[in-house]
This record gives structure tokens, C-alpha cells and sequence, in this order.
């Protein structure tokens, strides 16, 4: 059983959001640094989103590790609250929590990662090698 816990972020949770999701993370993970995974942004209309794929397209983002794995199920409970994983009888979730492989500093390790829980047909595509600074620049300097 794989008693070490990391989770991969490439958009909201990340440090340079400053969002009140981040301080929490920050609290019960420890930085490993940055790292990459494979998969896409897409446009949905109002925020960027990502998916998995298996093409030779990564996704940069930030590697944590939970400090403390007695915590996983509580930690992560929390982590799936604030994604929207839990949700109203008959609604689908945004999101869902997979593991996946991610490279941190040419190493493949696994790590938890939120991805988009719906189709992307239609949504265009970003080509936005960090997410922080497309919606900075979208949204004129400020960050969401």
C-alpha cells in the first residue's frame, strides 16, 4: 500500500492564487516543487479546466506531499469539498480526483490530481504553459 500521499495542482490551489483553498493546503502539505503531467486546458466558457491525455502534452503545475498520512482521509475530504467531488444526490460532480503520473525533476511519481468531470466538446483549447498567467493576463493583472 503507497503510504506517501501527493497531490498535483496546476490551477486554483497553486501558491501564486493566493486563494483561501491554498493556505489550507499549505498547512497540511509540504512543497515538493514544480512538475508537470499529462494533459490539456480547455476554455469552458468561464475558467480553464484540464484533462488527462495521452499525448505528448503536459500540463505545468505545483507537487505537494501530506505531511502527515494518518490525515489522508480527512485532508483529502476537505481538498474534495472545496473541488465540489461532493455533491446533491443525482447532480455530477465538476470534477474528479484520479491518480496520475507526474514528472518532478525527471521522475515519475504519483500523485492525486483533480481533473474536468464533463466532455470538452465544443471548448476550445488553450495553449497556456502556465494557467496563473493566461487568466492574469485575461482578466487584466488580477488574479481570480
Amino acid at each position: 500500500m503507497n503510504t506517501t500521499h501527493r497531490l498535483f495542482v496546476y490551477g486554483s490551489l497553486r501558491s501564486g492564487f493566493k486563494s483561501p483553498a491554498y493556505e489550507y493546503l499549505a498547512r497540511f502539505f509540504s512543497p515538493l516543487g514544480d512538475a508537470f503531467v499529462q494533459g490539456r486546458f480547455y476554455f469552458d466558457g468561464n475558467v480553464p479546466v484540464a484533462c488527462p491525455t495521452n499525448s505528448e502534452n503536459y500540463i505545468p503545475g505545483e507537487l505537494y506531499e501530506l505531511e502527515n498520512t494518518e490525515e489522508f482521509d480527512w485532508v483529502i475530504g476537505q481538498l474534495d469539498d472545496y473541488e465540489g467531488l461532493n455533491v446533491m444526490p443525482g447532480e455530477k460532480p465538476r470534477y474528479r480526483r484520479d491518480r496520475a503520473m507526474v514528472n518532478y525533476q525527471g521522475t515519475w511519481l504519483e500523485a492525486w490530481v483533480y481533473w474536468f468531470n464533463a466532455p470538452v466538446t465544443g471548448m476550445p483549447e488553450i495553449d497556456a504553459a502556465d494557467i496563473l498567467k493566461y487568466l492574469l493576463n485575461k482578466n487584466g493583472g488580477k488574479s481570480e
